[in-house]
Formats: structure tokens, C-alpha cells, sequence
């Protein structure tokens, strides 16, 4: 249940109100019996108590062991590229020595 806000147009008296979605909007003023009308709130009733809130805060163990399992299969997939770039010294020493025979 939200908690709405409301002005009164006579008094000027602000106050808040607990109650639920599907009731109907007070219309009259606790102090006055003037006019009152809901504010639009700028509060979202969002509240993250503590020390700060991350994405890693509430994941399992599982996580940990996948993510170093991804990290050492990606790190080998990378060596492998490298290693295929690489030209093979042993072979092109052999090409070098069949030209200079010839």
C-alpha cells in the first residue's frame, strides 16, 4: 500500500497519507475542513538499506567456479589462436634449405 501526499488549498498544511490503492482520495482537511489535494510524490519507496547494493552480492558459489571454469577456457582458446599465427621456425628452415640446395 502507497503512501499518498496531500496540500490543503486553504491552510497550506501538508501531510501524508497510508492507505490503499483502490480507496478514494481524502478531500478534506484534518485542520480545516478546506479543500485538499494529492501531491504528485517524489518519493518511489524504493529503500536499499546497508552499504551499497551489487550484482555479485547475492550469487551462489557456483558462480565463482564457472566464472574461473570460462576464464582458463577462454585464455587457452586465445593461446591456441596464437600459437596457429605463429609461422613454424622449424619449417621454414626447411624451405630455406631446399631453395638454397636447388
Amino acid at each position: 500500500m502507497p503512501t499518498y501526499e496531500y496540500k490543503c488549498k486553504k491552510c497550506d498544511n501538508a501531510f501524508e497519507k497510508f492507505q490503499s490503492i483502490t480507496a478514494d482520495p481524502i478531500e478534506k482537511c484534518k485542520s480545516c475542513d478546506g479543500e485538499v489535494y494529492r501531491l504528485i510524490s517524489k518519493n518511489g519507496n524504493f529503500i536499499l538499506k546497508g552499504s551499497g547494493y551489487y550484482s555479485t552480492d547475492n550469487r551462489n558459489g557456483s558462480y565463482k567456479s564457472e566464472k574461473k571454469r570460462l576464464a582458463a577456457s577462454s585464455i587457452e582458446g586465445q593461446e591456441k589462436k596464437e600459437i596457429s599465427k605463429k609461422p613454424d621456425s622449424k619449417i621454414k628452415e626447411k624451405k630455406d634449405k631446399e631453395t638454397s640446395v636447388k
